[in-house]
């Protein structure tokens, strides 16, 4: 990327759903507002996408050097242009490993156990992720422990996913290499480049008082 990340701290990944409501434009003000290294595009339930329209949404966040992972299928990631996955783990991570490295990313995702964890890592994904896309209430503490417990034992970055400010500021302090702001977050404040912005300020302040 031209922008190279910090030399520490976390850095910002967002989730997206692909709605027709999803503005190209609104992704690329996130991705400006903050130090964004990744963006998360979610297929709403049984839909299916298309390559045009995934293209231009990605084009939004990748001109600014931000790359762009769909969740799921790896089928679409070259058609439209995307760098990669973030994907389940079990016979799906295998898949995408197999059809798409070392060309693309392939993150490990939703990871719940220690077991799992280790396992993805070894397998060669490019990270690590802990917490679903859209969290369940309660879910955050298991992540933040899980999130700790990784970043003191492995190299391979680690994710934690966040739905409030307070949780970017503890999953900062526990080690994480990127943070994930849900989608619940980016629309708390009827404005994502606000939430990303204010994200950036907490990792920013924590680094300041490090």
């Amino acid at each position: 990327m031209a922008n190279p990340p910090p030399a520490t701290g976390a850095r910002l990944m967002l989730v997206f759903t692909v709605t027709p409501a999803l503005d190209p434009r609104m992704v690329e003000a996130a991705v400006r507002a903050g130090d964004v290294a990744c963006v998360v595009l979610r297929t709403p339930a049984g839909e299916k996408l298309d390559a045009a329209r995934l293209a231009e949404i990605a084009g939004a966040a990748q001109r600014h050097d931000a790359a762009v992972l769909l969740e799921g299928s790896e089928g679409l990631v070259a058609s439209a242009g995307l760098d990669g996955v973030h994907v389940a783990a079990g016979p799906a991570l295998d898949s995408a490993l197999r059809l798409l490295k070392p060309a693309a990313i392939v993150g490990a995702a939703g990871l719940a156990t220690r077991h799992e964890a280790m396992i993805a890592g070894e397998s060669g994904a490019d990270y690590v992720a802990f917490g679903a896309l859209a969290p369940e209430p309660g879910e955050f503490f298991r992540v933040r422990d899980l999130v700790e417990w990784w970043a003191e034992l492995f190299e391979v970055p680690c994710v934690g996913v966040a739905s409030s400010l307070d949780e970017v500021t503890a999953l900062a302090e526990a080690g994480a290499d990127f943070i994930a702001l849900s989608e619940a977050l980016l629309a708390s404040a009827g404005e994502a480049p606000k939430v990303v912005a204010a994200a950036q300020a907490r990792l920013v302040s924590g680094d300041d008082a490090q």
